[in-house]
């Protein structure tokens, strides 16, 4: 019975809540973890985000030949996600709108959208990665694909490297998204770039917004609750949390111009951080 009651403390959970009906979802507030619970699973998350990256690195390189290229590849690297979170003792949460281009995109594999989800910690590209079905490919900073074997792996999965040091190569990273985009796989943007530290949404870049226009796709804003409490950016430790990833209704951008582009990021950044439970940060950050 022991047994069973931990084995089921550790399964990752995903709910999916079918009649939410606004954007202002209740997130389960972090649970203090003990610190044996916490010191076990920095050891086992840790434990597994070397080994079984390297192991499905690895694997990821071995099937990205395999046609249509690139999508063998996000399923190993949703189950490297699935994986990570359970070894790490975190519970995940998915909710989603009730009906509506939202809602297709969450549960329709053939659905294109760009993605736009806050940023707090390292486990929030796990959650997405486990939370979003079908094919995605996610905008990820250049020094990522300079590590090896890790790197090689992203590479061949069909990640977009972007380097936010060189504006001039930016163009080139949104330009191979539109193909990705293209050929049907939905693109993830953390639009703040940075880690926010007290869990705000920080001011949004307008790149991903510039490349969600010209594709003329709709943009799913996603809120993630609880990574912060797991693992913040200066700890290494893991504390055991649940996890929530809420989509909200997709914002249909067919039509609209560049010169609604303020408009559209503040809306997007304020659902977003309605969907996290949380608020935008007043500081700006330069652009």
């Amino acid at each position: 019975m022991a047994g069973n009651s931990n084995r089921r403390k550790r399964e990752i959970l995903v709910t999916s809540v079918s009649n939410a009906s606004s954007e202002t979802q209740a997130s389960p507030a972090p649970r203090p973890g003990t610190p044996l619970r916490t010191l076990l699973a920095t050891i086992t998350g840790t434990v597994y985000l070397i080994v079984g990256t390297l192991f499905f690195s690895i694997v990821s390189i071995l099937v990205a030949p395999i046609p249509p290229r690139g999508n063998w590849t996000n399923r190993a690297a949703r189950m490297w996600a699935k994986g990570l979170l359970w070894s790490s003792w975190i519970r995940l949460a998915v909710s989603s709108p009730p009906a509506g281009p939202g809602r297709a995109g969450v549960s329709g594999a053939n659905d294109r959208f760009v993605i736009m989800a806050n940023h707090q910690s390292l486990f929030d590209i796990p959650a997405l990665l486990a939370a979003i079905p079908g094919q995605s490919r996610f905008i990820a900073k250049r020094s990522l694909f300079q590590i090896p074997i890790f790197g090689w792996a992203m590479a061949a999965g069909g990640f977009i490297p972007v380097d936010r040091k060189d504006r001039s190569t930016a163009k080139d990273s949104f330009g191979s998204a539109l193909d990705k985009l293209s050929r049907g796989a939905s693109i993830v943007v953390f639009p703040e770039e940075l880690r926010s530290l007290g869990g705000k949404v920080l001011p949004f870049r307008r790149g991903g917004f510039l490349m969600a226009l010209k594709s003329g796709l709709p943009v799913v804003p996603v809120g993630i609750h609880g990574t912060l409490a797991v693992q913040s950016r200066r700890s290494f430790l893991i504390r055991p949390q649940t996890v929530t990833v809420n989509f909200g209704e997709a914002i249909a951008l067919a039509g609209r111009s560049i010169r609604e582009l303020p408009a559209i990021t503040s809306e997007v950044r304020a659902r977003v951080a309605a969907l996290a439970g949380t608020e935008c940060a007043e500081e700006d950050v330069p652009q």
